[in-house]
């Protein structure tokens, strides 16, 4: 080992760079509910279970999806029924 090396060209931060449009992130996940991903990508062969929970996530915000409309309707009725309870 040398006893002094040249950091002037180097850079700061991770070596290998992230993929664009991803963020890594800290998550706490039941146990159950990791174990259960991770089964699914052994049984499939091989894979990423990261990549099946992003999947899942993303099926899921498709599934609940609604219009503008439906969603103030809903929030107009929660305000409604709650500004009808404080008033009694």
């Amino acid at each position: 080992m040398r006893k002094e090396y040249d950091f002037q060209n180097g850079k700061r931060g991770p070596v290998i760079q992230q993929a664009k449009g991803k963020t890594r992130i800290t998550i706490r996940i039941d146990d159950d509910i990791l174990e259960w991903f991770r089964q699914q990508v052994h049984a499939a062969g091989g894979g990423n279970y990261q990549t099946l929970i992003n999947i899942a996530l993303r099926e899921y915000i498709n599934s609940k999806r609604e219009s503008l409309e439906e969603t103030l309707r809903h929030v107009i009725r929660e305000e409604l029924s709650t500004y009808g309870k404080k008033s009694r």
